[in-house]
């Protein structure tokens, strides 16, 4: 069974500020979260996956207008088309907490939301596999949610989907702190997170991943973005990758200007 595991999305993110440089693909790059998003939507497609996780921020605070939202689920309900049956379990974070629209989303019939008032469980016996978790009820949550995580259900494939500044990563405004130890001692077998914008596998037994954000959004945002993608086989993690998804890529560059004489010299 495969599981594709997608965080912090933020559709139609206004990215500020390109007009400042000259020659940038304004256009390409305002387009770029709705591209990758169908390029996610393709990906668990193309797989065959059986889930789609996504751990919170699909939206960049309020809509400029409905369009957002209709988008979203168009793509989402491309998914209700897949050859084998496949669900999709989402949680809000703390941009999309903010939105008022967001709220008043009607979801389709594979799409499920997990609760903001307390965790909550999904369990698919039929790919005997158990989803829990909390979103975000307001922007700032600044408590541990994961204590009242519910227990993990015996003989299933427990999955913990959160949106959470881990370990206090820096960079990160610290909304619904959590520890590694806390969550390798929970029991699930898997912790999709979100929230940070930077892909790191920060624990192997269990599995805590952060996918990343799927699209850069500016230069503080560099390198490959995407998705992970898990293959589970007997109720464990057989692999775990990183798929690129990203339309436009972010990088930094070093140049050697030592010898130059004038700085438009590196721009040549």
């Amino acid at each position: 069974m495969k599981i594709v595991h997608a965080a912090d999305i933020h559709l139609d993110s206004p990215m500020l500020g390109l007009e400042r440089y000259e020659g940038a693909p304004v256009d390409v790059l305002r387009g770029a979260t709705r591209k990758a998003f169908s390029r996610l939507i393709d990906l668990c497609l193309e797989e065959q996956a059986r889930l789609l996780l996504l751990a919170g921020d699909l939206f960049d605070g309020d809509w400029k207008d409905y369009g957002t939202g209709l988008f979203f689920l168009t793509e989402l309900g491309r998914l209700a088309q897949a050859a084998l049956p496949m669900r999709v379990v989402l949680l809000r974070g703390n941009h999309d907490a903010q939105s008022v629209l967001t709220k008043q989303l009607v979801l389709p019939e594979h799409v499920k939301e997990l609760p903001t008032g307390t965790p909550g469980s999904l369990v698919f016996e039929e790919l005997g596999v158990a989803i829990h978790g909390q979103g975000f009820a307001e922007r700032a949550v600044s408590r541990d949610l994961t204590p009242e995580y519910p227990a993990p259900v015996p003989g299933l494939f427990n999955v913990g989907l959160l949106h959470t500044c881990l370990d206090d990563r820096p960079g990160h405004a610290n909304y619904a702190p959590s520890s590694t130890q806390a969550l390798v001692h929970h029991g699930y077998d898997y912790w999709a997170l979100g929230h940070i914008h930077s892909r790191e596998i920060v624990n192997r037994e269990p599995w805590i991943v952060y996918p990343g954000n799927l699209q850069g959004r500016h230069m503080r945002e560099c390198g490959p973005k995407g998705a992970t993608l898990i293959e589970v086989e007997a109720g464990r993690v057989r692999s775990v990758e990183h798929r690129e998804l990203c339309v436009v890529r972010w990088e930094k560059l070093e140049l050697d200007a030592s010898d130059l004489e004038d700085p438009e010299e590196l721009l040549v």
